[in-house]
């Protein structure tokens, strides 16, 4: 049956690309339906999982040449995308941190702290990551809290026994860092990418600063809704996991903790590089004001990593660095594949306009304006960057949206703000967001759950972006002169 599914998934793919660009139903140039049609190709096998994901995020090197969409040199510039840096960094830190026992004990401490039961460890996720996710990237903060996630699960599944279910808890434990790490990054304008990006363009276009504030009293609440509807989605209906406060968890976790001892000369000198990049990623752009370097997060990541294959362990049994080649072996190199195909897709995409033509249609279809545009300006956003990265797709889109809004005359924040919180809001593919992406290489998810909450959690945003946005907005900010 494996077979039959594969072969299906396969035979499905082409067949849709061939009617797509056969019929062109959009009426599309030769080119620009091509694109679609390949999209709709990959698409379909990372869906129906007909092929290995990483696989599919290969085919653009054949076939985009191979159409003459875009050459092979520049298809392979998107596999050598910044941010694929920035995971790997990310990566080889959280490799360092599990090789030398670091993250148990990190794990150990947190599940002391908020209690052995199932749903007060996802609790205790939720808030620590959302509160980092605030003023950390949310790629960071995923980065720092999935070795912790990984060692968590191992511990609670060594300490339960009864009729609990690890598969779930897993899952859940999984999710909720990439989701949380996603919803609370929107609270802040430098919580996530594309907020940045959007408040630089409307700086840049219409002279005009958001405030940090405004920004907070909008968005923190719709930050918070999706936290608390992420919490009991997660833990009431979809992966409930009956694990019980147990008072022998307690006590085996306390007494190995003990039984850890001090901190080891290598998990300080992992501890100390951890901490260093946590820090660098936070005050980044303090830094940056001094006017002595410039730095952004993938040369931090990427410092880290190198900080790591030059220190030495400082264990008389292991006489050798943090980290050395060896060790990569573990790392989730097919996610990096993953991410380059998502970008080369995308820039596709874009060469040929058909992001250009999205948002011509979507003027059209809106006729005046109103309520009814923001709800089409957010579905669309947000289902785009299932597929897209978020932060192209802001930078793409958002000239779009304030095109739009000036012809309808309308406060271009009304469109550009939900645009741009959707835009981190996708929860339904692993190319959605970076922190969907690496909580994927765990291995705990499988695509179809992470589908499942993802749509629903895509919903619920839409229903609360456009709300607040609607709503709150004109009551906080006066409209943007033009």
């Amino acid at each position: 049956m494996n077979w039959l599914k594969q072969w299906g998934g396969i035979v499905l793919g082409i067949v849709l690309a061939l009617l797509i660009y056969i019929t062109n139903p959009f009426g599309l140039e030769t080119k620009a339906v091509t694109v679609l049609a390949l999209a709709a190709l990959m698409i379909t096998w990372w869906v129906t999982e007909a092929l290995p994901m990483p696989v599919v995020a290969l085919t653009p090197l054949v076939l985009f040449p191979l159409f003459q969409i875009n050459s092979i040199k520049q298809v392979a510039s998107g596999y050598s995308d910044s941010v694929i840096f920035l995971f790997m960094g990310g990566f080889m830190i959280g490799m360092a941190i599990e090789k030398w026992n670091l993250h148990r004990r990190i794990a150990l401490t947190i599940v002391n702290i908020t209690g052995t039961s199932g749903n007060k460890i996802v609790l205790g996720f939720i808030v620590a990551t959302g509160l980092l996710s605030m003023w950390l990237s949310n790629t960071a903060t995923t980065m720092m809290m999935f070795p912790i996630a990984v060692s968590v699960i191992s511990v609670v599944q060594e300490n339960q026994s009864g009729n609990v279910n690890y598969k779930n808890f897993a899952a859940s434990i999984m999710l909720v860092i990439a989701y949380a790490s996603n919803f609370a990054g929107i609270s802040t304008i430098i919580g996530t990418p594309p907020n940045v990006a959007f408040a630089g363009f409307i700086s840049d276009k219409y002279n005009y600063d958001i405030q940090f504030v405004d920004w907070m009293l909008i968005c923190m609440p719709i930050s918070i809704l999706l936290l608390t509807a992420l919490y009991f989605l997660s833990t009431r209906i979809l992966f409930p996991n009956n694990i019980k406060a147990n008072p022998q968890t307690k006590l085996v976790i306390k007494s190995e903790l003990a039984a850890l001892g001090k901190l080891s000369k290598a998990e300080k000198r992992v501890m100390i590089i951890f901490c260093t990049t946590a820090a660098l990623w936070i005050f980044k752009d303090l830094i940056n004001k001094l006017g002595i370097v410039r730095l952004d997060d993938t040369m931090i990541a990427v410092a880290g990593a190198l900080a790591l294959f030059i220190s030495p362990s400082g264990m008389k049994e292991k006489d050798t660095q943090l980290l050395v080649w060896e060790d990569t072996t573990k790392m989730a190199w097919g996610i990096l594949l993953l991410f380059g195909g998502g970008i080369a897709l995308a820039s596709a995409l874009e060469s040929v306009g058909l992001i250009e033509a999205l948002g011509k249609w979507v003027a059209d279809f809106s006729g005046g304006g109103g309520i009814m545009l923001v709800i089409l300006i957010t579905v669309i956003s947000i289902f785009i960057s299932e597929v897209m990265s978020n932060i192209a797709q802001v930078i793409v889109f958002a000239p779009v949206v304030a095109g739009i809004s000036d012809a309808l005359d309308m406060n271009p924040l009304l469109l550009g703000l939900p645009m741009t919180l959707a835009a981190s809001c996708a929860s339904m593919m692993p190319m959605g967001t970076p922190p969907n992406a690496i909580v994927f290489a765990s291995g705990h998810i499988r695509l179809k759950q992470m589908v499942v909450t993802g749509f629903i959690m895509n919903i619920v945003s839409i229903v609360l972006i456009v709300l607040f946005c609607w709503y709150v907005v004109p009551m906080l900010i006066p409209p943007i002169s033009k």
